[in-house]
């Protein structure tokens, strides 16, 4: 349990060019989680939902204030800041493989996570969006934990869902 408590992971620059743009998570951090959901809507209605940022506030009342550098233009290596609840999250996009994955990652309050989103279409012509996000810093663990990272997403894709179906 120490251990855990003590894991900073790697660099947010590694973390991102090492792990994100490799499509894939830090899996030796201590808190991570992974949910899907099948959405009835095509994946371009559930990529045109995760490519805006911008936009994330219209289904998820956590999220606000989101501010994407440059021309607002998603695409690798552009960087955004958002609020999710009370914490301010500075981001940069990993991977953005248009009505596939995208993936960032992000810092927030000395934590360091990678966040992954793969969009499937299934042969009834729905979509299976599948996420997982790995979390790490200094006694992250003290103040947050697995399951309210799994609480987290699970909502967000939830969200999600509700959007794309209307």
């Amino acid at each position: 349990m120490f251990q855990e408590m003590r894991y900073r992971g790697p660099s947010l620059d590694d973390l991102h060019e090492n792990y994100a743009k490799r499509h894939r998570i830090d899996e030796a951090a201590p808190i991570r989680s992974a949910h899907e959901v099948v959405i009835d809507a095509p994946a371009e209605r559930v990529w045109t939902l995760l490519a805006d940022p911008a936009g994330w506030s219209a289904f998820d009342s956590a999220i606000h204030d989101v501010r994407v550098t440059g021309d607002g233009a998603v695409a690798v290596d552009t960087r955004f800041t958002w609020v999710n609840g009370r914490t301010t999250i500075a981001s940069r996009f990993a991977v953005v493989d248009p009505l596939h994955e995208i993936t960032w990652t992000g810092s927030a309050m000395g934590s360091r996570a990678a966040h992954r989103h793969l969009i499937t279409t299934r042969q009834d012509g729905t979509t299976l969006l599948h996420t997982e996000e790995s979390m790490a810093g200094t006694l992250l663990g003290l103040f947050y934990n697995s399951t309210k990272l799994h609480a987290e997403l699970t909502r967000w894709l939830d969200s999600i869902k509700t959007a794309a179906e209307l």
